[in-house]
């Protein structure tokens, strides 16, 4: 077993890249972290490739306002060019109707390196908690008037904001 360092943040990079591409939207983005032969298990939402995944989350995401995936604990082992990971997540959904889903659970990941580069192999997700409710966010209070509001691809101020950090 081994546990190159160089290979965990290159795996970790490629967590953060996964849940950057789905709330910005950046589907081509998103279709680069999967290796070509991968699975992604959603549970009862989706179970097809990789590519299928890619092909279907953007009907699901139009129907929400607003998404933003945080992972926190993420535990590793490489052994060559092969590696597993479970990744600990939050995913948060705003509804046109100002619903709240509100998901905790874990990414259960395969990763596989090809040419140097890390990918999703297959993918799971694990619900370990949730929370539905109506949303009390409110983009025109006082206390965050003027400031700027996350969108999808080239419309999110980062788009604007960075020379170096751009998609890959």
């Amino acid at each position: 077993m081994t546990n190159n360092v160089a290979d965990k943040l290159a795996i970790y990079d490629l967590v953060f890249k996964y849940c950057r591409a789905v709330d910005r939207r950046d589907f081509a983005s998103l279709a680069a972290l999967y290796h070509e032969d991968s699975i992604d298990d959603h549970g009862g939402m989706f179970k097809g490739t990789g590519k299928e995944f890619v092909v279907w989350l953007p009907e699901v995401l139009s129907g929400m306002k607003v998404t933003s995936h945080t992972v926190t604990n993420h535990l590793v082992t490489v052994q060559g060019n092969q590696a597993e990971g479970e990744v600990y997540c939050n995913a948060y959904h705003l509804t046109p109707d100002n619903t709240e889903i509100i998901i905790g659970g874990r990414y259960l990941d395969k990763y596989i390196k090809e040419n140097g580069q890390w990918y999703f192999k297959h993918r799971k997700i694990v619900m370990d908690w949730n929370q539905i409710k109506p949303s009390s966010c409110d983009m025109n209070s006082p206390v965050v008037q003027g400031t700027d509001v996350g969108d999808v691809f080239d419309k999110d101020p980062t788009h604007e904001f960075f020379e170096f950090l751009k998609t890959d």
